[in-house]
């Protein structure tokens, strides 16, 4: 079954809801480990990109982001603020919303052409992944006024296997709750 299936409005509208929760559940899992902190963030991410239409999925991602920018302790490390945002790890926080458009448009563009689901869920994952090592890695670089190099070693390096395991992960929860989120 392939996930472009529509949802009806109000398992959408639940979905989002759940997976902001989710977002902000994954923030209570933060371990420090310099400028930017390990947490479940893409993990979830990777999930809504993977069971949302690329509408859905921008409109859960900038609530998430709406509640941080106000100052609802959403973001890593329970914090909150536009100052977080414009902060060391904005970069990363931003592209959740670019990302996850991207995404799932690339999974729901593949899925037409009939290309494998596991294909789909991988090129997807790694969409995310990408989308937000290179704009935290350029943000992070910016802000703190650092060397390419430099910010890639804080920013990147140290999470690209920690991502790849969160992705393998969200496309085993992804596959796992298609087919309840589909209309039949």
């Amino acid at each position: 079954m392939a996930a472009t299936q529509t949802m009806s409005k109000s398992v959408s509208i639940t979905t989002s809801a759940l997976c902001i929760a989710l977002l902000v559940v994954s923030n209570f899992f933060t371990i420090p480990i310099g400028a930017v902190p390990v947490t479940l963030e893409t993990l979830v991410v990777i999930l809504i990109a993977l069971i949302m239409s690329p509408k859905q999925a921008a409109a859960t991602t900038g609530i998430f982001l709406l509640m941080g920018a106000v100052g609802l302790p959403v973001f890593s490390s329970m914090t909150g603020g536009m100052g977080k945002l414009l902060g060391p790890t904005g970069g990363f926080l931003f592209s959740y919303l670019i990302g996850t458009v991207l995404a799932s448009s690339l999974r729901r563009a593949m899925e037409r052409k009939g290309v494998k689901q596991i294909v789909c869920d991988i090129a997807c994952a790694a969409t995310i992944i990408v989308t937000s090592d290179i704009l935290g890695w350029f943000w992070l670089a910016f802000v703190a006024d650092m060397d390419l190099l430099s910010a890639f070693l804080v920013a990147d390096a140290p999470f690209i296997v920690i991502d790849c395991i969160k992705a393998v992960v969200a496309i085993a929860i992804a596959k796992a709750v298609r087919p309840v989120l589909v209309q039949k």
